[in-house]
C-alpha cells in the first residue's frame, strides 16, 4: 500500500521489524483456505489460493503466471483499497455474485507493482443476466469482442485513425479479425454511409484480380462482353479492404500504387483514366518488410499502405478473452435451438485456456460450432472437443526432466512453452524443468 492509515501506524511500526517476504509468505500460507490472489503490475496472477481455487473452479497450475480473469483486475486508481460487488465467471461456466476488496501494492520507489484481492462469497444471488448483458456491451467494440488490455490500445488507434483519411494496414494472423478493424474504421469514419467492399488478394488470379479491382471494358479479353465496373469505382467515397493485400502480383502493385497516388485508374482493355476517392485499409499475415527484402514487394507501395500499422495481437497472447469469445460463440448457437449449452465442464475450460489457437477467434468459433454438433446435453464436456485437442494435450504435455522423450515430442513441448508464456524463456524454460541455457540450446537445434 502507498500509505498507512493512522489507526495502522503502530502495527506498521511492529512490522518493520521482520522481513516483509518471510512474513507475507506466511500469512499467505496461513490463509490459504481463504479466496485470495496476488498480481502484479501486468495483471499477471503471481499467487492463488486453495480457497481461490476452490471458489471458481480454476485450478492454480493453469492459472499462475497467466492473465488474471478480467473481473479480477486491479488498478492503480490512486486508493489504497477498495471494495465491490462483482459477478465472478467461473470455469463452469456459471456467474457468481462475491465481494472482491483489492489493496494496490506500490514498490519502493512508489510505483505501482500490482496488488491483492480476496473474495467473499455473495449472500444474495445477483440476476446473473444483468451484469452479462452489461459486460458484453462494454466490450463490444464495433463489433470486436474484448476485454484485453492489449485490444484496448489497438481500439485506440483505430478510432483516432478513422478519423482520418490516411491508409491503414493491419498486420495479424489468419482468423484474429483483420477485417473486423477494417469495418470498424470504416464505421467510424466520415465515410460509414458510403460502400464497404472487400477482397481477398490470394483468391484470384492475376488477371481475375486485375478484372475485380480496376473492371474492364467491353473487347478487353475474351469473355468480356460487357463493360464492368471493377470494385474501385462501386467503392467510390467509401472503403476498399485489401486482404492479404502481400500476395499482390508484383506487375498490380505498380497499379495499385498509382491510384493510391494519383486517385485514378485505367480499366483493362481502357484508353481513359477514371478518378476515384476510396479510402485503402490493406491487410497481412507477412511482414512486408521481409517481402520487400526478398524482392517480393515494392518499397514504395509498402510505404504507402501502412501509414498507419495496426498490429492484432493472437489469441494466445490474450487468453483472458476466450472465455468472453467462447460464450459469445455459444450464445449464439443457443439461438438455433438445435442444443442449449448452459455450462462448461472444469477440465473442458481448462483445455481450452491452455490451448494455443493457432487459427486464432475463427478456430475457437469452429470448436464450438463442432461441440454443437456432435455433442449433446447442457453441459460442454472434453470429448466434444476437436480431435486436435486430444493430439495437443498428448504430443504438447509438459517434458519431466530425464523422461525419455522423442526429438519431436521435445520439440513440440518447447514450442508449446514459448506459446504459453508468451515467448518469455525464462519461464518457458522453468515450466519444462531445464534450465535456460539448456533451453536455448535445444531450440536452436529444433530451430524454433
Amino acid at each position: 500500500m502507498k500509505q498507512n492509515s493512522p489507526s495502522l501506524e503502530p502495527v506498521a511500526q511492529c512490522l518493520a521489524r521482520f522481513d516483509n517476504a518471510a512474513l507475507c509468505a506466511a500469512l499467505l500460507a496461513h490463509c490459504d483456505d481463504q479466496a485470495i490472489y496476488l498480481l502484479d503490475k501486468n495483471s499477471c496472477v503471481l499467487y492463488w489460493s486453495t480457497g481461490a481455487e476452490k471458489l471458481s473452479g480454476f485450478r492454480r497450475n493453469g492459472i499462475i503466471g497467466k492473465p488474471c480473469l478480467p473481473d479480477l483486475e486491479i488498478v492503480d486508481a490512486g486508493d489504497d483499497s477498495s471494495a465491490q460487488q462483482i459477478t465472478l465467471s467461473c470455469a463452469d461456466g456459471c456467474r457468481t455474485p462475491v465481494k472482491k476488496t483489492v489493496y494496490v501494492l506500490y514498490d519502493k520507489s512508489g510505483e505501482f507493482a500490482g496488488g491483492l484481492g480476496v473474495l467473499v462469497l455473495g449472500l444474495q444471488p445477483a440476476d446473473p443476466a444483468l451484469p452479462k448483458i452489461a459486460n458484453v456491451a462494454k466490450q463490444d467494440f464495433h463489433g470486436i469482442l474484448s476485454r484485453s488490455p492489449a485490444m484496448r490500445a489497438v481500439f485506440q488507434v483505430i478510432e483516432n485513425a478513422a478519423e482520418t483519411a490516411a491508409t491503414v494496414l493491419v498486420r495479424g494472423e489468419s482468423g484474429s479479425g483483420k477485417e473486423l478493424v477494417a469495418r470498424a474504421i470504416h464505421q467510424l469514419s466520415v465515410r460509414r454511409d458510403a460502400p464497404f467492399l472487400a477482397i481477398n488478394c490470394a483468391a484470384l488470379s492475376s488477371n481475375l484480380l486485375e478484372s475485380e479491382l480496376f473492371g474492364h471494358v467491353r473487347g478487353a479479353f475474351t469473355g468480356a462482353i460487357r463493360d464492368h465496373s471493377g470494385l474501385f469505382q462501386r467503392a467510390h467515397g467509401g472503403t476498399l479492404f485489401l486482404d492479404e493485400v502481400a500476395e499482390l502480383p508484383l506487375e498490380l502493385q505498380a497499379k495499385l500504387l498509382r491510384v493510391i497516388q494519383e486517385r485514378n485508374y485505367i480499366p483493362v482493355g481502357g484508353d481513359r483514366s477514371i478518378a476515384v476517392d476510396v479510402r485503402i485499409v490493406a491487410a497481412t499475415h507477412r511482414s512486408l518488410r521481409e517481402q520487400v527484402k526478398n524482392g517480393e514487394f515494392r518499397e514504395d507501395l509498402m510505404y504507402r499502405l501502412r501509414v498507419v500499422p495496426i498490429f492484432i495481437p493472437p489469441l494466445r497472447e490474450r487468453r483472458e478473452d476466450i472465455g468472453l469469445l467462447l460464450w459469445h460463440f455459444i450464445r449464439l448457437h443457443n439461438a438455433e435451438h438445435f442444443r442449449r449449452i448452459e455450462k462448461i465442464d472444469p477440465s473442458a475450460m481448462q483445455a481450452l485456456l491452455d490451448y494455443p489457437w493457432p487459427g486464432n477467434v475463427r478456430e475457437l468459433h469452429n470448436v464450438v460450432e463442432y461441440a454443437f454438433a456432435v455433442g449433446r446435453g447442457t453441459v460442454l464436456r472434453c470429448s466434444e472437443l476437436p480431435p486436435e485437442f486430444r493430439e495437443w494435450r498428448g504430443s504438447d504435455a509438459p517434458v519431466k526432466p530425464g523422461a525419455p522423450v522423442s526429438a519431436e515430442q521435445e520439440a513440440a513441448a518447447i514450442r508449446n512453452a514459448l506459446a504459453q508464456c508468451n515467448g518469455m524463456i525464462t519461464s518457458a524454460a522453468r515450466s519444462l524443468g531445464m534450465s535456460r541455457a539448456t533451453f536455448w540450446r535445444k531450440r536452436k537445434l529444433y530451430g524454433l
